[in-house]
C-alpha cells in the first residue's frame, strides 16, 4: 500500500484573543496549511520539483520548516543541544535535496513531533524573553512573528507546487 499524506483539519483562528493566543493561533494555522497543501499526495508526488533548475518541493518545504522550527525555538532561543535534522554547514540546502519518497511518512511525523516539542519548550516562556545570536538580541515574540512570516511565504510556494502537481487550488 502506498502512503499518502493525511487530511489535515486546520485549527480555528482566534479573532479576539490575547497576544500570545493570537500568535500561537496564527502559527498553528500556517503549520496546518502547509500540511493541508500535501493532503492526498504520495511520496512520489511530494518530491516533484516546481520546475528546473529549482529543487523546491512540498516534501522539501515540510523538511525545511521542521528544521526552521527547531533552529529558532529550541536551538537559538532555548539553547538546547539538539542537532540539525537535514542540513549542515557543509550542505545548507540539504532539507531540499536528496529527497526519498519512501521517507515522506516519517518526515511528516518528524514535522509534527518537532512542532509539538517547540510548543512545549516555550509554553511557559514570556514573549519578551530574549536570546542573543550573531545578529543581536531577539525576543520570543520576534520568533513567533518571524515563523508566521516564514510559513506564509512558503505556503504561497506550496500553493503553486500543489496546483502544478494535480491542479488542486484552495486556501
Amino acid at each position: 500500500m502506498t502512503w499518502t499524506a493525511p487530511s489535515v483539519e486546520r485549527r480555528e483562528l482566534p479573532t479576539v484573543a490575547g497576544e500570545r493566543e493570537m500568535l500561537q493561533g496564527w502559527l498553528d494555522f500556517h503549520r496546518d496549511t502547509l500540511l493541508a497543501k500535501c493532503t492526498g499526495l504520495t511520496g512520489d508526488q511530494l518530491v516533484q520539483a516546481s520546475s528546473a533548475p529549482s529543487d523546491l518541493t512540498l516534501l522539501g518545504l515540510v523538511r525545511h520548516m521542521t528544521e526552521v522550527e527547531r533552529a529558532w525555538f529550541r536551538q537559538r532561543f532555548l539553547g538546547e543541544p539538539v542537532g540539525d535534522l537535514y542540513f549542515s554547514e557543509a550542505r545548507p540546502d540539504a532539507d531540499f535535496e536528496d529527497l526519498d519518497p519512501s521517507a515522506a511518512e516519517a518526515q511528516f511525523a518528524a514535522f509534527r513531533a518537532e512542532t509539538e516539542a517547540c510548543d512545549k519548550a516555550v509554553a511557559d516562556r514570556g514573549l519578551d524573553e530574549t536570546f542573543t545570536g550573531p545578529r543581536g538580541a531577539r525576543s520570543l515574540r520576534w520568533i513567533y512573528v518571524h515563523m508566521i512570516e516564514e510559513y506564509a511565504r512558503h505556503n504561497g510556494h506550496a500553493d503553486l507546487l500543489r496546483e502544478r502537481i494535480d491542479g488542486v487550488t484552495g486556501d
